[in-house]
């Protein structure tokens, strides 16, 4: 089995080729440096080298909200652009499945909790992440009209926050973990953050969210979206406090209610995923940041300077 990994460079992407590897199956990997799937040349060429069998997309241009606020509209625009240049190589090469990995800003600011697959359509996401919410969100409309069209077997995963070792903790781009972590491991005063604490938001382990695509990969064939998270709500607040715990930081936290909140809530029901291909998240939330904590320590704060 041929397997093209777009984004494989990347955070979740370097934790899926490790899982794929286990089970003896060494992926093509695309990295941004070799291949701007922007480009449609670039992707024509990446579909050329690889020969690919199957693809699985992960490639995007994320960040946290700040990030979205300030590139809105690159972050629309190259995501829309991978996305299609990605789905149209798939239906030339004739692949036997494309996996478009989504994102759970995709649904509407007010959905209803637990987030169901069927309320996708039901309003406009999050003003600060809109334009990247609605560019995965076409993938997955034009997924469907391929599978109808040219019968390519393309599914898509909408995927909550992700967090582990390996992450960006960049605090240009970061998102709330990381930036959470680099601020209290680096910081000895007060740390401020944006909002007032209260959304809720949803985290999945970076190894839990490779095992789920993966099993997603091999196993399910469906056009129905479906939700990739572990079913667990936490406010920013409670978040903040246990990362604050698991750091052993004793400052302050300040809450910039000047800067906006976000989504309100967000929690999945993720019971399709383990109905259609048996995936369920394992890692406690609390373990999973000790985790990402260990290994910020060891890899990313040696000589960094504090602040």
């Amino acid at each position: 089995m041929n397997v093209l990994l777009t984004g494989g460079g990347g955070f979740l992407g370097s934790h899926l080729v490790e899982r794929i590897r286990a089970d003896g199956v060494e992926p093509f990997v695309a990295r941004r440096a070799d291949y701007d799937l922007v480009r449609s040349e670039d992707t024509v060429r990446l579909f050329a080298d690889s020969d690919p069998g199957v693809v699985i997309h992960l490639a995007a241009e994320v960040g946290g909200i700040g990030a979205n606020r300030a590139q809105g509209g690159r972050y629309w625009y190259a995501n829309t652009m991978m996305g299609a240049n990605v789905l149209e190589q798939s239906r030339v090469h004739g692949v036997e499945k494309l996996v478009v990995v989504g994102t759970i800003c995709s649904y509407p600011k007010l959905a209803p909790l637990p987030f169901r697959e069927e309320s996708l359509w039901d309003g406009f996401p999050e003003e600060t992440n809109a334009p990247y919410g609605v560019a995965k969100k076409s993938l997955l409309v034009g997924g469907r009209a391929y599978r109808e069209q040219y019968g390519l077997n393309t599914i898509h995963l909408l995927q909550v926050n992700l967090y582990g070792p390996g992450d960006d903790f960049d605090l240009e781009r970061s998102h709330v973990i990381p930036a959470l972590i680099r601020k209290m491991l680096e910081s000895e005063g007060e740390v401020v953050l944006w909002g007032d604490g209260t959304p809720t938001r949803e985290f999945l382990y970076v190894e839990d969210a490779a095992e789920g695509i993966w099993l997603a990969a091999q196993r399910y064939d469906g056009a129905d979206p479906v939700n990739l998270g572990s079913g667990d709500e936490i406010s920013i607040r409670e978040v903040a406090e246990l990362v604050a715990d698991v750091t052993g930081f004793e400052g302050e936290i300040v809450w910039d209610t000047a800067k906006p909140n976000g989504q309100p809530r967000r929690r999945l029901d993720v019971s399709r995923a383990e109905e259609r291909f048996g995936f369920r998240a394992k890692t406690p939330l609390r373990e999973g940041l000790e985790r990402t904590v260990a290994w910020y320590r060891d890899t990313a704060l040696v000589g960094a300077p504090s602040g």
